[in-house]
């Protein structure tokens, strides 16, 4: 059975971004039966936060949100990074064999500094603990987007060559699977949804302040009569990135955007489609709503959970950091 592992960062609310990109993957890998280990990046999140109250509060409601999305602690090691110490250990170990070259040539370093961060060495060896956190549990298959694949060929590069240097087959090969068909799912700006951008919508906000996010959304001056090409409105791409493209309801919206008169005498404007995807995102994450209102009274519940996870995770990372231990003769 294939052994998966993925994560992210308490950065803030997770948004319709993360579940089209992330969060959908999981679940369709939880429910073809693969053994899942899925974290919350609170290490990671200390490169940029420096608020500690906040950095808690959006672990402990990652953690509630991937419940409410349906991942299942029966069957998905749910676990919070800095609950598992024998991945700092094993970054150290893995600095030692990593050159300097490895990180000079990372994309996501050089992104963020050019978005402002702070130039520190926890955002510069960033690549080194997220391949601990994938080497950690012997992942066989770390789901990522686009943006990510780099770092899972450091995190294979920095395998082999442990590897190699001390001539003992510690570390599992990783490989990267990407979402099938996913894409990346434009804010309510037309830019790529992200936290730093603002431009975020959350599956989980009350029905209307969502409604009034959705209306929010940026779009060219066609009228109702006006047909539309679907391909360049960001309302269609977030509805199809949650519907699916071979779902009726977005071959649907599609026609109409190409020939609004044909389906309403009134045509058929983005006001409209705005409507259909404010009642898309209640009927597709109606189930994950219910759920979440839920969990968020039962904290007991979310620290059993955490506790499970963290004690899954260590006991298969404790054997890897034995493994490497050895292999460097400590």
């Amino acid at each position: 059975m294939p052994r998966v592992l993925s994560g992210i960062q308490p950065s803030g609310q997770l948004h319709l971004g993360n579940y089209a990109g992330a969060i959908r993957q999981f679940l369709d890998l939880q429910a073809a039966q693969h053994e899942m280990f899925v974290f919350v990046a609170s290490y990671h999140a200390l490169t940029t936060q420096r608020d500690p109250a906040a950095l808690r509060a959006a672990t402990r409601q990652i953690v509630v949100d991937y419940l409410a999305f349906g991942l299942d602690p029966a069957k998905t090691a749910i676990y919070v990074q800095h609950d598992v110490p024998e991945v700092t250990e094993l970054a150290w170990l893995l600095s030692c064999v990593c050159p300097t070259s490895f990180m000079d040539k990372a994309v996501s370093y050089k992104d963020k500094l050019a978005k402002g961060f702070s130039a520190n060495v926890g955002l510069y060896t960033y690549p080194i603990l997220q391949a601990a956190d994938i080497l950690a549990p012997q992942a066989d298959i770390v789901p990522v987007g686009k943006d990510q694949v780099q770092h899972i060929e450091i995190t294979r590069d920095l395998a082999l060559r442990f590897n190699h240097e001390f001539q003992t087959a510690v570390f599992t090969i990783p490989g990267h699977r990407l979402a099938p068909d996913a894409e990346v799912l434009p804010g309510i700006d037309g830019e790529k949804m992200s936290k730093s951008y603002g431009n975020t919508i959350d599956p989980f906000q009350e029905e209307k302040p969502l409604r009034k996010r959705l209306m929010s959304i940026k779009t060219d001056s066609k009228g109702v009569s006006d047909a539309k090409d679907p391909e360049t409105c960001s309302i269609f791409r977030i509805f199809r990135g949650i519907a699916g493209k071979d779902d009726p309801r977005t071959r649907d919206l599609a026609a109409k955007y190409a020939d609004p008169s044909r389906h309403s005498p009134e045509g058929f404007g983005y006001g409209h489609a705005k409507q259909a995807l404010f009642e898309l995102i209640l009927d597709h994450f109606g189930p994950a709503r219910s759920r979440r209102a839920a969990l968020m009274a039962d904290q007991g519940y979310i620290d059993q959970v955490l506790k499970a996870g963290a004690g899954k995770a260590r006991a298969v990372a404790q054997i890897t950091v034995q493994k490497a231990r050895a292999a460097a003769g400590l």
